[in-house]
């Protein structure tokens, strides 16, 4: 006859809750730590050098438009025509008329396409632009 003793029943068991609470919370730091990048910081363009250029900190209402060189105009990621960067622009000048502008010009764009972009920023109401540039080594 087989006789069990009491000390069998208590078999080590491991408890995964704190391994499972720990990995949560790496997830949530994970998360709250990564940064999102802004889509038109995407867009990969040779902005020209200035001397004077200052350091690229974007505000959170800054509307960033970016022209590469065959004159296409991209905002949040998407070409946008004329017409459709004039409205853009009108109701950000109706939220906030100081709202600011970056114009990414690509280094070979023509001059023409920024200025275009500039003149459809005074069309809507906006004034307080600025043109992206990289800081001249040397």
């Amino acid at each position: 006859m087989n006789i069990r003793e009491d000390n069998d029943a208590d078999e080590l068991v491991v408890n995964l809750t704190p391994l499972i609470d720990v990995v949560f919370l790496l997830l949530i730091f994970f998360m709250v730590s990564t940064t999102f990048l802004d889509p038109e910081r995407e867009i990969e363009v040779e902005l020209p050098t200035a001397e004077s250029s200052g350091e690229a900190g974007a505000t959170p209402d800054e509307l960033v438009l970016t022209v590469i060189e065959d004159g296409t105009i991209f905002f949040e990621g998407g070409a946008l025509g004329r017409d459709e960067l004039v409205g853009v622009l009108k109701r950000a000048a109706q939220h906030d008329p100081a709202t600011p502008v970056t114009i990414r010009g690509a280094a070979g764009a023509r001059h023409e396409a920024i200025v275009a972009v500039m003149d459809a920023c005074g069309l809507a109401g906006l004034s307080n632009l600025s043109v992206g540039t990289t800081r001249k080594e040397g």
